[in-house]
């Protein structure tokens, strides 16, 4: 299973929003960011701050993806 965070990059950009100002505001850490930035799975702990701070669900910020 893989996961997309473009959705997220792309929600910042339109909140005007650069990753270092995610990471202050939900605490989370830069190698939880390079984490997404590979596509790779986190905490759903993580995705919830995040989703709190930009005021948005899950689905507005990761997609899975079925790997084949």
């Amino acid at each position: 299973m893989e996961y997309n965070y473009n959705k997220l990059w792309k929600l910042l950009i339109d909140k005007n929003m650069m990753k270092k100002d995610l990471m202050k505001k939900t605490g989370i850490t830069s190698s939880t960011i390079a984490k997404m930035g590979k596509n790779k799975a986190v905490s759903m702990d993580v995705l919830g701050k995040i989703c709190i701070v930009l005021d948005c669900n899950i689905g507005d910020i990761v997609d899975v993806v079925k790997k084949e």
